[in-house]
């Protein structure tokens, strides 16, 4: 039988509290995340993810991560110094392997997809 999963109202999900960001850059920055849907083999995840403002490093080395962002502002610095400010309605996919840092101008929430195949 097919799933066909459907995920309505992601702005107002509740994502529990808030707990310490492990890889910031900015004492006291906090992070949440509800994963959604996870494949049967593992190897994708879907859910929602929010932060407070501060800055974090990022490694995307075991997995690829397609992000979509409902609220916030975001500036996101490549290791080569290339820099993409987002915010709502913007997408972006980060290939497995990228790494850099991310600066949660704004609160932020986003949908996420990670795929680690």
């Amino acid at each position: 039988m097919i799933d066909l999963s459907v995920f309505t109202g992601l702005a107002g999900i509740d994502l529990g509290a808030m707990k310490d960001k492990p890889t910031t850059l900015t004492p006291g920055q906090q992070e949440a995340a509800k994963s959604l849907w996870t494949s049967p083999c593992g190897t994708l995840d879907i859910g929602l993810w929010e932060a407070n403002p501060g800055q974090f490093t990022a490694d995307r080395s075991g997995a690829a991560e397609f992000c979509y962002f409902l609220e916030g502002k975001i500036v996101m610095t490549h290791v080569d110094g290339t820099k993409k400010t987002l915010g709502p309605g913007d997408a972006i996919m980060l290939p497995k392997g990228w790494k850099g840092t991310w600066e949660i101008v704004e609160h932020t929430r986003k949908i996420y997809a990670f795929f680690s195949a």
